[in-house]
């Protein structure tokens, strides 16, 4: 290696090993994959009287989707979902994020716990 004083620190500086990291640094950056440097295709969902608004939601299959949950509502619901595998309470007024997929294409239902009857809804993956 070869040492070059810096007379400003007082001490050697391995030019080498600057270098080195210098390059790993910078291709690093190139292998990044490009799927995550894309941003994460968005959805709204409002929770309103004890119903799911839209009932049916239509996202892009083998893509992870981030899902934006409002809960309108003057009590708080679950959004539950076997096919999901998703389960999330929603507090009164209020908001979450609920991330899913990549989902093969097909239906998913999903419902509000607390209200199952009424708050009812799917994912549909095309």
């Amino acid at each position: 290696m070869c040492k070059i004083p810096d007379e400003k620190l007082g001490a050697p500086i391995y030019a080498g090993v600057f270098a080195v990291l210098t390059n790993l640094i910078f291709f690093s950056f190139l292998f990044v994959p490009m799927a995550s440097i894309a941003a994460t295709p968005e959805f709204a969902l409002e929770i309103r009287e004890h119903l799911f608004y839209p009932a049916e939601i239509i996202v892009p299959a083998n893509t992870k989707v981030k899902l934006i949950v409002t809960n309108q509502d003057n009590a708080p619901e679950e959004f539950e979902s076997y096919g999901l595998n998703r389960e999330k309470v929603i507090m009164e007024h209020s908001k979450t994020v609920i991330f899913i997929g990549p989902l093969a294409p097909g239906e998913y239902p999903f419902f509000g716990e607390f209200n199952p009857k009424t708050a009812q809804g799917k994912v549909i993956a095309k």
